[in-house]
């Protein structure tokens, strides 16, 4: 922030109070102080209140406020430090000792959203009140909270720049900068959507105008919108050919047309035909509208009426049924919609849409008997659509599999572990369709694969609670009792291998599957952990923490045969990342989902690459760019709300670190960046001791104290511009960046993308 910035801020907190319209000299109390502010805990509030009213009087006028907030913002350097160092100094004794940064830390965590335990805060007020108390005098001086705080650039910078940043409530995420629809970035992410737009826009003008060329009057509008209707009817099922599209992913195609906005073009296609289908309607209703007044009855809908309810020669379609059989389509048409928009499945009402969507079996059916033409549009994608509903539903049936282990893990996500069938090949990032008839017969739900293809034995999930049918399968898995019939053979065998990793392991209670089954440590909770091909050897292999729990994690751990049906695989954006030479994946909350796959299975293709030199145990990775995976540098980037939404996949995050314990030559092939959005960062006052105890805490440990892992959770936002500028800086490639998240999210990275001259690659979320 600077000088502008500050005065609008000032100008914010006047209004608040009231003062724009308002006496300069009312008194503000400490609960309109701190609810205008927006502080989370109470603390900071009062002590910022206190400080802020000098006389002791327990209120503020606005004068005294913006007196007091324009000195902070204006002070010099060493003001705003002294300041700083009142808040933490609670009792007013010119020195900090440890039981008052014990308390002030305390609550930094509250307002940070952190949950850590009193042992680890412990540890973070002391790592902090060594590294300031440089002479051991039990006590902290402002001297040296200041010479501790120099060697953190990053807090001495912000103080620089201003203290507003200190106090003020976070703003919206900066905007990305708007490119020029003229520059390269722009087209690169554009140029297949917009080019198959206007195609599709140019063949629509062409029916239209050739269908409506050949009438006079209303029915020229009419059959121009007929003969619209009959491509885009029969264009919907092509969208959602999923087999063929999967099978177009693997041809050159693939780089043409836009493949990753099938469903979105779907959409378009959807409400497109609701306006055709209503222009043409209303078409038709002018024109007999317009012929029972030339033939003088006087009694309009009555002819109108005739006319829709009764078939008569010359009325069109099979038996003359053509008005009937239009209402009806329009009323499914309509109803359809309605149940489709997102208010009805954002609110876990998905049966709906599931049971007013199958409707358009009868649509296609009603579309042939209303139109004598539409069979010649329909009858090459019909027959695909056909074809692939029917072998799908031979294949699923057919193909009945069990759940042989499943975990609640926390923050409600529900891990599954289903045997895989026999030949069943995928790429990583792939997604099935699921169907447990336990929780509903008839509802197919479609999900990512959470477990790498080099995994043989069984395929993973990783299923948030979001909705209604979700909630379900959470809810049915934490039954006391479930059925339990005979083991199958594959249980047995997962069964087998634990009891002799147990043994090897010296594991008392825990479960251990170099399958890819699921890791247990003693004390009953849960971890990932990721699939390790036979003879892979790495630098973290052996390490005692391999199989640490994350603390703080949960769960419940089934052993189960419950039956199931999965309907797949298709594919996604993501299967162009083993083509890419420099990929950013970024995944938002349960997003994290289609890269945990995609994760393992960079890292086996990883270790095939690796050598090791048999006499000094050097070992490098080979530079090999082959037809498997081009791939030159990995980022990975992670953004959740709170502390508890990273604990379910840390243990996989925790193995991959482990692989890469060594640096290798040139930098990491898999770099890591986790984001807090709930935590604050180093420009908030009521975290700066926080941040730089955990920083001290991180390097003295060699681990972050909110995940465990190495690589140390960042406070806040990403700030995109900072986060692209160095992977452009880094020069290893051609950069493709992979999403999976929230759509306001993916609007803001697409942006920025384009500014630096980025692919984008969105999936469905």
């Amino acid at each position: 922030m600077g000088t502008a910035e500050d005065t609008a801020w000032l100008r914010w907190v006047t209004k608040q109070f009231g003062g724009a319209g308002g006496s300069r000299d009312r008194e503000i109390t400490l609960e309109e102080f701190t609810r205008a502010l927006q502080v989370k805990e109470s603390f900071f509030a009062e002590r910022f209140f206190a400080l802020f009213d000098s006389e002791g009087k327990g209120s503020l006028s606005l004068a005294e406020l913006l007196r007091s907030l324009r000195g902070l913002l204006q002070g010099s350097e060493t003001e705003k430090l002294r300041f700083l160092f009142r808040v933490y100094d609670v009792d007013g004794s010119g020195s900090i000792d440890p039981d008052e940064l014990r308390v002030v830390l305390g609550w930094c965590l509250r307002e940070s959203s952190l949950d850590l335990s009193p042992q680890r805060l412990g540890d973070l007020t002391r790592s902090l009140f060594e590294a300031a108390d440089k002479d051991r005098s039990g006590s902290i001086t402002f001297e040296e909270l200041r010479e501790e705080l120099e060697a953190f650039p990053e807090v001495m910078e912000n103080l620089t720049i201003s203290a507003a940043s200190w106090l003020k409530p976070p703003g919206p995420p900066v905007p990305p900068p708007r490119p020029r629809i003229l520059t390269r970035g722009f087209w690169q992410n554009r140029a297949g959507s917009l080019g198959c737009l206007g195609a599709f826009a140019a063949l629509n003008l062409l029916l239209f105008t050739t269908g409506a060329l050949q009438h006079p009057g209303w029915v020229a509008l009419a059959r121009g919108c007929g003969q619209c209707l009959n491509f885009n009817c029969a264009f919907l099922a092509v969208l959602m050919l999923r087999r063929c599209l999967t099978w177009l992913r693997t041809t050159p195609l693939a780089q043409l047309l836009p493949l990753d906005q099938h469903v979105g073009l779907h959409q378009l296609v959807g409400y497109l035909v609701l306006v055709l289908g209503a222009t043409h309607t209303g078409a038709h209703l002018a024109n007999v509208s317009r012929m029972v007044e030339q033939d003088g009855d006087r009694d309009k809908l009555g002819g109108l009426a005739r006319y829709l309810l009764s078939s008569g020669a010359g009325a069109g379609g099979l038996g003359d049924t053509a008005p009937q059989t239009g209402l009806a389509l329009q009323g499914l048409l309509v109803t359809m919609l309605i149940f489709s928009s997102p208010c009805v499945r954002s609110r876990g009402h998905f049966e709906l849409f599931y049971w007013t969507h199958l409707s358009y079996i009868s649509i296609w059916t009603l579309l042939l008997f209303h139109g004598p033409h539409f069979w010649k549009w329909f009858l090459v994608p019909g027959s695909l659509f056909t074809l692939e509903k029917v072998l799908g539903l031979a294949w699923r049936r057919a193909g009945g599999l069990h759940i042989v282990e499943v975990n609640l893990l926390p923050s409600q996500v529900t891990h599954l572990v289903i045997q895989r069938p026999p030949g069943f090949h995928y790429k990583p990032g792939d997604y099935i369709y699921l169907n447990i008839p336990a929780i509903a017969s008839y509802e197919w739900h479609p999900f990512t694969i959470s477990s790498a293809p080099e995994q043989p034995e069984t395929l993973w999930l990783h299923i948030r609670s979001l909705g209604q049918w979700t909630h379900k399968l959470y809810q049915y898995f934490q039954q006391p009792q479930l059925p339990n019939p005979e083991p199958k053979p594959l249980r047995k065998i997962l069964g087998e291998r634990r009891q002799r990793r147990w043994v090897q392991e010296g594991l008392p209670g825990g479960v251990g599957s170099q399958g890819g089954s699921v890791a247990t440590s003693g004390d009953g909770a849960i971890q990932l952990t990721s699939y390790k091909a036979t003879g892979a050897t790495g630098p973290g292999e052996g390490d005692p923490r391999a199989g640490e729990v994350s603390p703080g994690m949960d769960g419940t751990h089934r052993i189960c045969s419950v039956q199931c049906f999965i309907d797949g695989p298709y594919g996604t954006p993501t299967r162009r990342i083993f083509s890419s030479e420099h990929a950013v994946l970024i995944g938002a909350g349960i997003g994290i989902t289609p890269f945990a796959s995609i994760l393992q299975s960079i890292m086996y293709r990883y270790q095939r690459r690796k050598q090791n030199c048999p006499s000094c145990h050097y070992s490098w990775c080979e530079d090999l760019q082959d037809g498997e995976m081009m791939l030159r540098k990995v980022d990975f980037i992670w953004i959740n709300r709170d502390q508890k939404h990273f604990e379910w996949f840390v243990s996989l995050l925790t193995k991959l670190e482990l692989e890469q314990a060594e640096e290798e030559p040139g930098g990491r092939f898999l770099e890591m960046h986790l984001y807090m959005t709930s935590a604050l960062g180093r420009n908030d006052m009521k975290a700066i001791g926080l941040q730089v105890a955990l920083d001290l805490l991180a390097a003295k440990e060699q681990r972050d104290s909110i995940t465990g892992l190495r690589t140390r959770t960042q406070p806040g936002r990403p700030d995109w511009s900072k986060v692209f500028g160095k992977v452009a800086e880094e020069k290893r490639g051609k950069v493709q960046v992979f999403f999976c998240g929230s759509p306001a999210l993916a609007k803001v990275i697409r942006g920025h993308c384009e500014h630096f001259g980025f692919q984008f690659f969105k999936e469905n979320f």
